[in-house]
């Protein structure tokens, strides 16, 4: 997997975010939410999407987007690659203190939530609204349930979904098939799986170098609470925080059947190799592991195995458009933004990166499960809708992953005991959050 980092108010919106999807938008909330806007693109206008997609990713964005670009008569999207999502974030906040800020870019919900602090994007709740221009309710309650619920801040909604993804188990069939093995859908069975395929130069299972970053999802299927987001306070120094990482570093560092990607950089690489029998990692990675395995392995997906209950984090970015825009480049935003969040064009991605669809028509509609039964490998993100969740908004949220995710992954390397490391996390994430508060 090349480049790829590392997931709710109707009742009470009026536009249409609340747990209870199919209700109706209300007068007072549209009054509240409602502000003018242009409706009508009245001369040619030409903006830059910001991204970082790369490979076959970006063939396909760009494919959409001249699909986009031929379909209009005075819209002209202008796609520009910025490198590693890194690199993304950072040439956006350089922009945004030059006043510089392109149009649109993709932008993760952390990033988000410190452009929001800022006034930095777009309140896009006006142009669902929209008589004109918006979105019905019916077509916003069509989005997945936890890509609404992510892009709301305090009743207003602040990006659309693109390119979702969640982490899956990859696994190598012959392998399994050898030594009479299924896929694994406990943690005891994963044990058990990696204790059986690691022999000779194989080790049983991998994790990607960034599994710090995925911590919450282990912590929360031993049963366990990450983070208070009421509260603001950390909360996986707990009981269930530490069976997950002890969990994670018997099998990496004392039972020496598993492995991180270290040196190859992206577990893709050695599990096509045949280095690795399984390997915990991004549903967007389907296409990578499918290009290099060609020949050499035969494979599968599923999803990911649990403990005492079954969690997923769903991850990726959403569209966003920059406030400093002009009122004609915004809307020309929100029609590109539809465009791409359309139940034709969500297929069309989904079916050519790994990512999933973000629409339930999408998710619903022959063409995908079509797909779905001639590729079952893209089958097990979906498959674990209702497990997932996405990292809570807090101030601070950036800080407070890279925090935990650097004590976690110097337990994993052998730099800190269990105990210390996940203490240290705990600490750092709190600091973290408590200086973003002040």
């Amino acid at each position: 997997m090349k480049k790829i980092v590392n997931l709710f108010l109707v009742c009470l919106l009026a536009i249409g975010l609340a747990a209870c999807s199919t209700a109706s938008k209300s007068t007072d909330s549209k009054k509240q939410n409602t502000a003018e806007i242009p409706t009508k693109i009245d001369k040619p206008v030409t903006i830059e999407f910001w991204h970082a997609m790369t490979g076959g990713l970006e063939k396909t964005l760009q494919t959409m987007t001249q699909e986009f670009n031929d379909s209009q008569s005075n819209i002209t999207v202008k796609l520009v690659n910025q490198g590693t999502y890194d690199d993304l974030n950072k040439k956006l906040m350089a922009a945004a203190k030059s006043h510089t800020s392109p149009v649109m870019a993709q932008a993760y919900e952390d990033w988000m939530q410190d452009y929001i602090n800022n006034d930095l994007i777009t309140d896009l709740t006006p142009y669902i609204q929209n008589k004109t221009v918006g979105w019905t309710d019916a077509e916003l309650n069509d989005i997945v349930k936890v890509f609404r619920e992510e892009n709301t801040w305090n009743n207003k909604f602040y990006g659309v979904p693109f390119n979702k993804s969640t982490e899956i188990l990859y696994y190598n069939t012959d392998m399994f098939k050898d030594n009479n093995l299924k896929a694994p859908t406990t943690w005891k069975e994963l044990e058990k799986a990696a204790q059986t395929l690691t022999k000779g130069n194989v080790v049983g299972m991998g994790f990607e170098n960034a599994i710090g970053l995925n911590f919450p999802t282990w912590v929360q299927q031993a049963g366990g609470q990450f983070v208070d987001s009421d509260k603001e306070k950390v909360t996986f120094d707990s009981a269930e925080g530490k069976k997950a990482l002890t969990f994670l570093n018997d099998m990496v560092n004392n039972k020496k059947i598993a492995r991180l990607a270290g040196e190859d950089n992206y577990m893709s690489d050695p599990f096509t190799r045949g280095d690795v029998g399984m390997y915990i990692g991004s549903s967007a990675g389907i296409s990578f592991v499918g290009a290099s395995a060609q020949g050499k392995i035969n494979w599968a997906t599923a999803p990911l195995p649990a403990d005492k209950q079954a969690s997923t984090q769903f991850q990726g970015t959403n569209l966003v458009t920059f406030d400093s825009a002009e009122d004609q480049q915004k809307l020309a935003a929100w029609e590109f933004m539809k465009f791409l969040s359309s139940k034709e064009q969500t297929i069309f991605w989904a079916k050519n990166t790994g990512y999933v669809p973000v629409r339930e028509s999408a998710l619903n509609d022959p063409e995908w499960k079509k797909h779905i039964e001639e590729n079952p490998n893209y089958a097990a993100a979906e498959e674990q809708f209702d497990a997932g969740y996405y990292f809570p908004h807090l101030n601070g949220a950036f800080a407070m992953k890279s925090a935990y995710s650097t004590e976690i992954q110097a337990v994993l390397v052998g730099k800190k005991s269990v105990d210390q490391g996940i203490k240290d996390a705990a600490k750092n994430s709190q600091d973290a959050l408590d200086k973003a508060s002040k």
